[in-house]
């Protein structure tokens, strides 16, 4: 008997509906999958066959033969697990299969027939719910006896993530007995609301109080924060950095309904551990080991396309310390998704797009021997050279801002007085943020030169220093637009609205040092 059985799996970030068809019929005993599935899809077979069992179910001893279409696509994991189940139920005749018709399975078998929670739920009820109103009136191109969804199954512990994909009806499946009686009619399915779902503790955002001096580093945070800069931290160890990159996310506002929802996608295909309500909404911020592979960092795979880490802090912060251990090949990696919001990985048969919209702040020594106090400079004019190689023109061309972290005074460190915090700080970035937008429809960082010149014109003055800067060699046409999109967040923070002052322009081109001075120079004469 042949039977069909919707399911899905992921793609990247991605979910892509399935349906599962089992044919049992003569020959000799074998269980056999076709439609690409991966070596983790393919161990179904034991897995579904030792819970079939334990759950009180006859193994069919004849010929099985699964395929997962469509076969454009590969299938990674086991969230098809209970699918496989209940399709070979229903090839048996163990099931009606009237009883799963409308109906969608996800979820992962034990040994021991409980229904185990899997990543990727949440992208996977939304393509369910796309596909199934795309092909409503014409789902008989997959299979006749298919009717369109009537709602999806999912593990207990996947029950907020689905929830957000607003399913057409949303079931709990706890162990594959009880789905099997639920679905014959002879137990009532438990109800969601009544179901105690694990809770994760929110962190708490550090504060920026917690910074003692750092007037300028702190001002640089606050415009990367206004405008969606990309910020650069330079300064030797102790001075700051980490802890200032780590207290941007909490002047960040919360991320719109389009972002958290792509957030939120990318965070369930990856299986990271969603918030309490399933909806990521606070900005994430991503820290990665410079040790990272650029696959990692980036995204993709040879054997499954996941997210990387880019797409990871979609709406929010990737962080790279120790900027300059990282390899050159992960840097320029980051060029594409720098410029356009987007990761474009191909493969020999699978081409696909990430969301990867992130505020990069990036945190390097200005030398390697770290450099500390002025003057204290210990490396050569060869390791300087190579220490510069490392950072190619192009990638830090990227960065707004750029801004030179000295060590905090004495005065400053055992003081009492306390610097401004985050929810002031955050009252601000949220005004220079809502004055752009108002104007633009877009942040600072993301205007275009042909909008530069209607959103951000300069002054005559503030003409002089643009010009004077490019014939000396020290910006070029990128590092231009740059300037101008960091002074029109300057002029934002003061609720200036007029042509872009000279006061403007040069604090903007202040705000980008270089990586390492040269001999003789220290971190004060660096800019």
């Amino acid at each position: 008997m042949l039977s069909a059985v919707r399911t899905a799996s992921v793609v990247a970030a991605t979910g892509c509906q399935v349906i599962v068809e089992a044919h049992i019929g003569l020959g000799l005993p074998g269980f056999t999958i076709l439609g690409r599935p991966d070596d983790v899809c393919r161990e179904a077979r034991d897995r579904v066959r030792a819970a079939i069992v334990t759950s009180g179910f006859y193994w069919p001893s004849r010929r099985i033969t699964l395929n997962l279409a469509p076969s454009t696509h590969k299938k990674v994991g086991s969230a098809l697990d209970l699918a496989i189940a209940i399709a070979l139920l229903i090839s048996d005749e163990q099931l009606p299969a009237e009883c799963a018709e409308g109906w969608a399975f996800i979820g992962e078998l034990g040994l021991d027939g409980r229904v185990r929670a899997v990543s990727g739920v949440a992208p996977m009820v939304m393509a369910l719910r796309d596909e199934s109103s795309t092909h409503e009136n014409d789902d008989e191109d997959l299979l006749p006896s298919m009717k369109p969804l009537r709602g999806v199954i999912v593990p207990v512990g996947n029950v907020a993530e689905a929830r957000i994909a607003r399913p057409p009806s949303l079931r709990v499946a706890q162990t594959l007995r009880q789905v099997a009686e639920c679905l014959v009619g002879n137990m009532a399915w438990p109800d969601v609301s009544e179901l105690k779902v694990s809770e994760t503790i929110a962190e708490k955002t550090p504060d920026l109080s917690d910074v003692r001096g750092q007037a300028a580093a702190r001002l640089g945070l606050e415009l990367s924060a206004s405008g969606g800069h990309h910020l650069l931290l330079v300064g030797p160890p102790g001075s700051g950095k980490t802890m200032l990159a780590q207290r941007l996310p909490g002047i960040l506002p919360q991320l719109d309904d389009q972002t958290a929802l792509e957030a939120t996608m990318i965070r369930s295909a990856a299986g990271e551990q969603l918030p309490p309500n399933g909806l990521v909404t606070r900005p994430p911020i991503r820290m990665p080991h410079h040790s990272a592979s650029a696959v990692s960092i980036v995204g993709g795979g040879s054997a499954s396309m996941r997210p990387g880490e880019v797409s990871l802090a979609h709406g929010g912060v990737l962080f790279l310390d120790e900027l300059g251990e990282f390899a050159p090949s992960t840097l320029d990696g980051l060029r594409q998704p720098l410029e356009e919001g987007v990761v474009r990985v191909a493969r020999a048969n699978t081409r696909v797009s990430l969301p990867a919209r992130f505020t990069l702040i990036g945190a390097t020594n200005p030398c390697p021997c770290g450099g500390g106090a002025p003057g204290s400079c210990e490396c050569d004019e060869a390791a300087l050279a190579k220490y510069r190689r490392r950072f190619n023109g192009p990638f830090l061309d990227r960065f707004d801002v750029r801004v030179l972290v000295h060590r905090p005074g004495v005065e400053e460190l055992l003081g009492s007085e306390l610097g401004e915090n985050t929810d002031s700080v955050a009252e601000r970035v949220l005004r220079t943020r809502s004055i752009a937008i108002e104007r633009q429809g877009m942040l600072n960082a993301r205007l275009s030169g042909e909008l530069l010149e209607s959103h951000a014109p300069v002054s005559d003055s503030g003409m002089d220093l643009l010009r004077y800067e490019l014939e000396i060699g020290r910006l070029t046409g990128r590092g231009l637009h740059r300037v101008r999109r960091v002074a029109r967040t300057l002029a934002d923070r003061d609720a200036h609205e007029g042509p872009l002052t000279d006061r403007h322009i040069a604090a903007a081109l202040a705000l980008r040092a270089r990586i390492a001075p040269r001999r003789g120079d220290d971190l004060r004469q660096a800019i």
